[in-house]
């Protein structure tokens, strides 16, 4: 359908075709796009904002704000168009967006304000308030129409407003009474002085007449010795002019004569110039004519000799021309071979690399797989053990013959040492005693006592060591 907006409205469309929000006044609304009316028309806010001063005093200013949608600019309608798709112009949200804007900034404002300079700067204050609250409202698409601050009011319990006034009417009428008083002294004053006054005109009066009158006598004097002198200035003067007439006259004569003397010497010598020039004239001519012709007759040689060396040098250069493009195509085609050569040489290393490479992968990957399978085994066996990882430990030390390996390690180091070995041998004899609790073999007894001698007299042998006293002493005979 075709809907047309009235005078203080315009239609905010969106839907198909519309990126986001389209205004106009009259407009087709086709199906699949929606239609709202905006009211353009500017709004009144009454608020009573409380704010607090610099010096922690509350107050009240009341205020009244017309604000409205700036309909001079496309982009500010269509911020307020997006503000109001939900809400009514007069809702509450409306109202408290712009109450909590005009708050904040009043009261950030009267926090850095004395109250002093808040009640004797009201324009500026207003001026700063208006000024901080539009910059907010243009992210919404709103500006301010006209705005009135009213009188500031006390809040309740802080009454610095009424002390002020009482102050202000007590100083008015402590100056009222001083005015009184000091019009009532100035009446008095007044008398007298013009009475004292009066007295002292008259008298001023009578010596000025007298001061007049010598001073007129005076001035007719003065003024006709004054006659006389300008008459005697103004014939010197006159005299004087004639004689400065007559020097004047006597100077000119005598440079009129010097430059008749000037001009006449000046045409003699002009003409002897004239002629000293005319003839150097010829004389160039004779010269340049001559020049001419010797210049045809060396150029023409020249010229010949020209052409004859040019040619000699176009043909050098165009023999210089082709050595230096074969030479220079004898360059490009071994470039070219150097350039085919290292493009094989590189696919030749990039494709042994790239071999490399995947044999370390199948490497690795075969590493991974045995150690896997290792993984399993052990764990396989581990749990066969019952979890003994000591048992498992032997068990794999003697798979991998790590016994044999230490004993042939030992033997080995040994045989380097060369050592003194001793064996005994204390035969077979020996017997029995038997207590209370079973039977002990003498053999064994017996045989370590027979072991010490020859173990301490082999531990001598090879260490130079002693056995204690106590002990014991070797014999010679000791075997």
């Amino acid at each position: 359908m075709y809907k047309v907006a009235k005078a203080s409205e315009c239609l905010a469309i969106t839907g198909v075709g519309i990126n986001d929000i389209k205004l106009a006044k009259k407009s087709w609304i086709l199906p699949g796009q929606s239609c709202t009316v905006v009211d353009l028309t500017p709004v009144n806010y009454t608020f009573e904002v409380q704010a607090m001063s610099a010096e922690k005093l509350p107050f009240n200013l009341p205020a009244v704000f017309t604000i409205g949608p700036r309909v001079d600019d496309d982009e500010s309608l269509l911020k307020y168009a997006k503000l109001i798709s939900k809400h009514d112009k007069l809702s509450n949200h409306i109202n408290e967006l712009v109450q909590g804007i005009i708050e904040g900034e009043t009261r950030v404002l009267a926090a850095s304000m004395t109250m002093e300079e808040v009640f004797k700067g009201t324009k500026e204050f207003k001026k700063e308030v208006f000024g901080k609250v539009q910059l907010e409202l243009n992210q919404f698409g709103l500006l301010i129409y006209n705005a009135n601050v009213k009188q500031l009011v006390d809040v309740r319990g802080h009454e610095y407003f009424s002390y002020l006034g009482q102050k202000t009417q007590m100083e008015a009428a402590n100056q009222a009474k001083v005015d009184v008083a000091e019009a009532r002294m100035k009446g008095e004053v007044g008398a007298k002085l013009r009475d004292g006054q009066t007295l002292q005109n008259a008298a001023k009066i009578d010596a000025e007449t007298k001061i007049i009158a010598t001073q007129r006598q005076g001035e007719g004097q003065k003024e006709e010795i004054k006659v006389r002198t300008e008459v005697k200035v103004y014939e010197n003067q006159k005299e004087a002019d004639v004689a400065q007439a007559n020097s004047e006259l006597a100077k000119k004569k005598a440079a009129w004569a010097q430059t008749a003397q000037v001009a006449e010497v000046e045409a003699a010598k002009a003409v002897a110039l004239r002629e000293a020039e005319l003839q150097g004239e010829v004389e160039r001519m004779n010269a340049v004519t001559r020049t001419e012709k010797l210049k045809a007759d060396f150029l023409t040689k020249a010229s010949v000799e020209y052409e004859t060396k040019v040619q000699e040098a176009n043909w050098d250069l165009y023999k210089k021309q082709k050595s230096a493009e074969a030479i220079l195509f004898e360059k490009q085609k071994e470039a070219e071979a150097q350039k085919a050569l290292a493009e094989a040489a590189f696919y030749t290393r990039r494709q042994a690399a790239e071999a490399e490479l995947v044999s370390k992968k199948k490497e690795a990957e075969g590493l991974i797989a045995i150690g896997q399978a290792q993984a399993a085994y052990l764990k396989s066996l581990l749990d066969a053990l019952g979890g003994s990882y000591a048992a498992l430990r032997d068990y794999l030390m003697i798979n991998g013959g790590m016994f044999q390996e230490l004993a042939k390690i030992n033997a080995e180091g040994i045989r380097g040492l060369q050592p003194k070995i001793s064996i005994w041998n204390n035969g077979n004899g020996g017997g029995e005693i038997a207590d209370g609790n079973g039977v002990i073999g003498m053999n064994e007894v017996a045989g370590v006592y027979k072991m010490l001698p020859p173990l301490f007299k082999t531990v001598h042998e090879q260490t130079g060591m002693l056995p204690p006293a106590w002990m014991g002493t070797f014999s010679d005979k000791t075997s």
